[in-house]
């Protein structure tokens, strides 16, 4: 962290723009800002395959995005791209290279960030690739957090005849590859900032989705996040629990609010960010209203939220709490802004994760609104126009009125249908009216109705809403495949699994359960289609279709709906039957649910097939059924050009870029798309192949080539391939044979193929080199990657295995290869010799990660400590760039009883945690700290005693903070031990209790007994509480056998388990040691219990 004081200076605007403020008007301009910046390291250049990471409560692979796993620790000044908007009440600063986001949200009224402002960039380990910054407003989709959450996006301003401002930003996803744009709007006379999001599905299959803007707020004592009155219940992440709100009315997050309420009489709130003391979440369950928002009681301001609430039911506050683990992540993100809450804000979802679906070529469109609020206080209803607060203080009744827009109006308090009082009045934004009436004794403010209007127009009105009866329901783990014996209930289970991405639990066993009990079930066969087309496996996913066709079409040979002629459209496309392809894509095109999708397929196979004219017909009737389909639109341009009619062509292109001038291929049909993104380049080289441009293609393909490594990967080497695939499939052999030889040597760091496109081009690639005799060892190697990346792991290890034993000494080949064999099971000193093999090839010093990747595969190999640290110390790597090879360095050397190596290395480096994988190097602290003490403890008691203390808040470096649920029993104990043998009784006893409670009402949620509970039970017996030692015992021997009895699995609700291993092995050595270790605990336990038994008679 940084010492100096960071401020973000805002430009003034430049004279034209000023005009435009002075005139009442919307200021739009682009200017750089300088911001003291904490860069990311580059990315990792092996591709990381994490088939285990839970990632916000779904699947956290990552693959093909390069992989940032370490951010600088000083800054630099550094200028960003920034684009400002004003009007006369509000200024907003978006940052398109840091996914779009807004960064400032200021009012201008009262000098207030009602969007939390971080003067620095300031990434940590949070993203789904890597960095992640925290302030202004994140805009995350198709999952959170946005994959692209830290990658540029392209740009366009709008100007809009209303005076408006709209600030667009596009982009692909860099995983899915659907394409998502959000305008950010201002107009002159409104307070209002829009944001204008339109979610385009522009691949071949359905795609799952979530969209939440994260809004941030700066947060203190007197900070109050409020949400519709009616809001009785709140859930947490896939609802796996539920609380009462605002009131938690039972443990949430393993802190017993209710016990703490019984102390301070408002401990139990979850609005007020100070109550919550570790990291939580919660997501409201129901509510009639469609706004929310948060109040700054010490500034008297705040903002609003507000939503069409039959599209965006999702509002949510996320907090990393308000005790240590939150302090230490302000700590990550900020220099000095302090600590924020997310306000976030879903549409079509509710929870996290929760996921809808995006048909192909299917857009959603919607718009979310955001305005600050002054001197009113929680705001109790809220519209676009106006939000309202109504306060009954004894007698009084106080009304807020903060209008987004300038308004005369009327405001009408009624109460049992009699007005109390009426008022007409002049408001704008940052000067909101108060209206105060008497009311009787004991009136509440349900029993009020308060109307403004305006004119004819109702603004806002407050009136109680009817109680929503009944607790909401939480969710439940589904049964095991093999215990469920309905159909209907396999085939939900499974689709459940796909559209929430669950991260530990596959949908094949239950559609194959499903196949068990009828082998001719068309729904499940067409479920395994389209996941064995996802994956490439075209054979498989044809067999699916024709196994499902035999049942759908033995007594009607028009099903009622389209997606088995889609699909086997689909896979007959990539198996080269083009004629088969078009009369499926024909067939599914009577489905209306399909029609436009299905022409879309049609018109795209008939423009490789040369018919030119049905082409166009085609394309034209999918345009007609969509218009805002801008890949129907460019087949249309296409076919259009093709018969010459390069008018109509013209036309058509040109209206669809003036109302969508972002779409990367319409704009490379214009000649007007920049390289920002290669792979987006690469992307529309495959589009017009799969148009049968091959011109076209070949220009993009060899504009992507060209372009090397980037933030978003390099798709140098595929592009080549492409561009040789392209050339086959036109004759021109002799000049295919040139593009191959180019993409084997183009440059392959960070070159993570992905997608059924390249899959085509890699492929073709290693059958041309089998008919030469010679194979394509780099081929071979980018498909190795791709299999790996889709989970096909076993066909992954052969052609991994192939590209070595064809003699390739690519690095990153060799490693993969190690990673498949020990993935699929098989010799894991084979795999060894891959790494050992890499380490060779990548220099005279290996990557640090390879050198952490091949200790993790000594560990598994039951290599010992000693030998393991010799390994890595011989490697000549600088160990401390790295974390997780740093706190491996720090096991093992407590291993060997190196301590002050270890305390040294704990002392002095500053580490940088994943979320969701705190407490690794707290838990090397603690143990070098034990291990100091325990030699401390017979020589000098009372320097045992306060290093133990100082041991207890961790120190800043470590990047973490200490959990509640994890009480450091072994610490307090020993500290204990070390007051009593001091003489000091009573501090003694008082960490002996400390460590008896375990955290306390903060960490009461239930969990299986661990090792070191052992200490508990040690804290029970040396305060005299025998009984309570013994169910320590009885709990870890049951720990113990349970172990033993069943297969580990990983928690099915779990939000985040950053794995960022790459070794699968079923280590059941290590679940052995685990359970033998529980029973040691439990031994040692009654061991002592008997000790002290003797003392005692």
């Amino acid at each position: 962290m940084s010492d100096r004081t960071s401020h973000i200076r805002l430009p003034a605007p430049p004279p034209a723009e000023q005009a435009l403020l002075d005139d009442g008007g919307v200021a739009c301009w682009e200017e750089d800002v300088e911001i003291d910046t904490y860069e990311p390291g580059a990315p990792d250049r092996f591709p990381m395959f994490f088939d285990h990471r839970v990632y916000q409560g779904s699947d956290g692979r990552v693959y093909p995005l390069p992989f940032v796993d370490r951010i600088e620790t000083e800054p630099v000044r550094r200028t960003w791209k920034a684009i400002h908007l004003e009007n006369r009440w509000v200024r907003l600063m978006l940052l398109p290279e840091i996914g779009g986001r807004i960064h400032i949200g200021y009012d201008k009224t009262r000098d207030y960030d009602f969007f939390y402002r971080n003067n620095v960039i300031k990434p940590a380990l949070v993203g789904l690739g890597g960095p992640w910054i925290s302030g202004g407003v994140e805009f995350n989709w198709p999952q959170h957090h946005r994959p692209g959450t830290y990658l540029p996006v392209d740009v366009h301003v709008e100007r809009g005849d209303d005076g408006s401002a709209t600030v667009w930003h596009s982009d692909l996803d860099p995983l899915q590859r659907m394409r998502g744009t959000h305008g950010v709007r201002l107009r002159p006379d409104s307070s209002t900032i829009e944001v204008e999001a339109k979610l385009f599905n522009r691949t071949d299959e359905p795609q799952t989705f979530l969209w939440w803007a994260n809004v941030a707020a700066a947060v203190h004592e007197e900070y109050q996040s409020f949400f519709p009155t009616d809001v009785r219940y709140v859930a947490d992440h896939a609802r796996r629990a539920i609380t009462a709100f605002p009131r938690a009315d039972r443990p949430y997050y393993g802190v017993d609010y209710p016990e703490l309420a019984a102390h301070d009489a408002d401990a139990d709130r979850l609005d007020v960010y100070s109550h919550i003391p570790v990291p939580t979440s919660y997501m409201v369950t129901e509510t009639a209203d469609e706004f929310f928002g948060g109040y700054d009681h010490r500034a008297g301001a705040g903002f609003v939220h507000w939503a069409d609430r039959d599209i965006a039911p999702g509002k949510k506050q996320w907090t990393w709490g308000n005790g240590p683990i939150g302090h230490a992540w302000d700590r990550q993100l900020t220099d000095g802004d302090g600590p924020y809450v997310e306000l976030m804000a879903g549409v079509f979802t509710d929870n996290q994760p929760d996921f809808s679906y995006l048909l192909p070529g299917e857009t959603r469109s919607f718009s979310q609104f955001w305005y600050p609020i002054q001197d009113v206080g929680v705001i109790h209803q809220a519209s676009r126009d106006a939000a309202l607060s109504v306060r009954v203080d004894g007698t009084d009744v106080v009304v807020g009125i903060a209008p987004s827009r300038p308004v005369d109006a009327e405001a009408v308090v009624e109460l049992e249908g009699r007005i109390v009082a009426r008022a007409q009045f002049r408001a704008e934004p940052g000067s909101p009216y108060s209206l105060s009436a008497a009311v009787p004794p004991g009136t509440t403010r349900d029993d009020l109705v308060v109307t403004v209007h305006e004119g004819g127009r109702e603004l806002v009105t407050w009136r109680r809403h009817a109680p929503i009866d009944g607790e909401p329901w939480a969710a439940t783990e589904p049964p095991a495949a093999a215990s469920l014996d309905s159909i209907d209930e396999l085939l939900l289970t499974a689709q459940h699994l796909v559209q929430y991405r669950h991260p530990t639990r596959a949908a094949e066993p239950y559609l194959r359960r499903a196949l068990e009990l009828d082998p001719d079930d068309s729904r499940a066969h067409l479920a395994l289609a389209e996941l064995a087309l996802v994956r490439g496996s075209y054979d498989d996913a044809l067999g699916h279709v024709e196994d499902a066709a035999r049942r759908l079409t033995r007594r009607n040979l028009n099903p009622r709906t389209g997606e088995l002629h889609y699909r086997r459209g689909l896979v007959l496309e990539r198996l080269g039957d083009l004629e088969e392809a078009a009369r499926s894509f024909a067939k599914a095109g009577w489905d209306g649910a399909f029609a436009v999708a299905a022409r879309l397929g049609l018109a795209r196979v008939l423009l490789r097939l040369g018919r030119n004219e049905q082409a166009e017909a085609a394309a034209a009737r999918a345009v007609e059924l969509d218009a805002a389909n801008t890949t129907a639109i460019a087949a249309l341009v296409l076919a259009r050009r093709r018969l010459g009619a390069a008018e109509a062509a013209a036309s058509v292109l040109d209206a669809a870029r003036a109302a969508d001038p972002l779409d990367p291929f319409l704009a490379a049909l214009a000649g007007d798309l920049g390289l920002r993104d290669p792979r987006t380049a690469l992307t529309i080289a495959q589009d017009f192949a799969r148009h049968g441009e091959v011109e076209s293609s070949l220009e993009w393909a060899a504009r992507s080539e060209l372009a090397g490594p980037t933030v978003f990967g390099n798709t140098g080497p595929v592009a080549g391939y492409t561009r040789a695939l392209v050339l086959d499939r036109a004759g021109r052999a002799a000049e295919a044979v040139e593009a191959r030889e180019a993409a084997r040597r183009a440059n392959r760091d960070l070159a993570f193929p992905a997608g059924l496109d390249d899959l085509d081009a890699l492929t073709a690639a290693i059958a041309a080199g089998e008919t030469a005799g010679e194979p394509d060892t780099v081929a071979l190697g980018l498909l190795g990657s791709l299999l790996l990346g889709v989970r096909r792991h076993e066909e992954a290890r052969d052609v991994l295995v192939a590209a070595v034993l064809g003699g390739s000494d690519d690095p990153v080949v060799l490693r993969n290869a190690a990673v498949a064999v020990a993935n699929t099971g098989g010799d894991l000193d084979l795999a060894d010799g891959f790494l050992a093999q890499a380490f060779r090839a990548d220099g005279p010093v290996p990557s640090a990660r390879l050198v952490y990747e091949r200790d993790q595969l000594a560990r598994l190999r039951g290599i010992d400590g000693a030998a393991r640290l010799a390994a890595i110390e011989s490697s000549g790597v600088d160990v401390f760039r790295r974390d997780d090879l740093t706190i491996a360095v720090l096991g093992l050397l407590l291993d060997v009883d190196r301590v002050e190596e270890a305390r040294a290395i704990l002392a002095s480096r500053r580490f940088q945690p994943f979320e969701g994988g705190e407490g690794l190097v707290i838990a090397a602290f603690d143990r070098a700290t034990l291990v100091t003490a325990r030699r401390l403890l017979d020589v000098d008691p009372a320097a045992a005693a306060a290093l133990l203390e100082a041991a207890v808040d961790v120190p800043e470096n470590l990047g973490e903070g200490r959990h509640p649920a994890d009480p450091a029993a072994e610490l307090l104990v020993l500290a204990g031990d070390a007051h009593l043998a001091t003489g000091a009784v009573e501090s003694a006893e008082a960490r002996w209790r400390a460590a008896r409670d375990a955290g306390g009402p903060l960490a009461v949620a239930p969990r299986p007994a661990r090792p070191d509970d052992f200490w508990i039970g040690a804290a029970h017996l040396r305060l005299g509480e025998y009984p309570e030692a013994d169910a320590v015992w009885a709990a870890l021997d049951a720990s113990a056998l349970a172990l033993e009895d069943a297969y580990p699995t990983p928690d099915y609700f779990a939000t985040s388990l950053p794995e960022t291993l790459l070794f699968a092995v079923d280590d059941a050595r290590g679940r052995t040691a685990a359970a033998a270790e529980l029973r040691e605990a439990a031994s040692r336990g009654r061991a002592l219990s008997a000790e002290r038994a003797e003392v005692r008679a």
